[in-house]
């Protein structure tokens, strides 16, 4: 999800509420302690020169229970970090710690933030030799017509 994006869904809500995937949410009480921007410059496993871009938020369980981030105070800070940092429209990526600091996409559900799980892959597959491999049926799926008895197929 892009920034743009983040302040349209912000400008709708009364609460902000970040979620897992796994149906947990972030505690309500929640510090939004960062937002800047990460650049990556690396070198795939092909040889391939590759640059990433993100905003990157960083949310943090400060057991401030008193504390409840509004969407008009993200707005402000967002409008800070845009001003003071030159940020362009970019794709957010958050970072919040359960039992290890996690990087996150972000989505919407209609109600809540979703914090999408992040996978990792490889970048390069033709110079790996990685093939997309084959693709799954369920034998359930397939027409029983091809191996019918006239069908050539036996």
């Amino acid at each position: 999800m892009k920034l743009s994006k983040v302040k349209e869904i912000l400008s709708t809500l009364n609460n902000v509420e970040f979620q897992l995937e796994n149906g947990k949410f972030v505690p309500e009480h929640f510090h939004v302690t960062e937002i800047g921007i990460i650049t990556k410059r690396f070198i795939d496993c092909g040889g391939n020169i590759r640059n990433e871009k993100v905003i990157n938020f960083q949310l943090w369980d400060a057991n401030d229970y008193e504390h409840r981030l509004k969407p008009a105070k993200l707005l402000n800070i967002i409008s800070l970090c845009e001003n003071k940092l030159d940020i362009e429209d970019s794709e957010i990526e958050v970072e919040y710690q359960s039992e290890t600091i996690g990087k996150y996409d972000l989505d919407f559900n209609g109600n809540n933030f979703v914090l999408k799980n992040k996978q990792t892959a490889c970048l390069a597959n033709e110079a790996c030799g990685i093939s997309e491999g084959k693709q799954k049926l369920k034998l359930s799926d397939l027409n029983n017509a091809c191996c019918s008895p006239d069908s050539g197929c036996c």
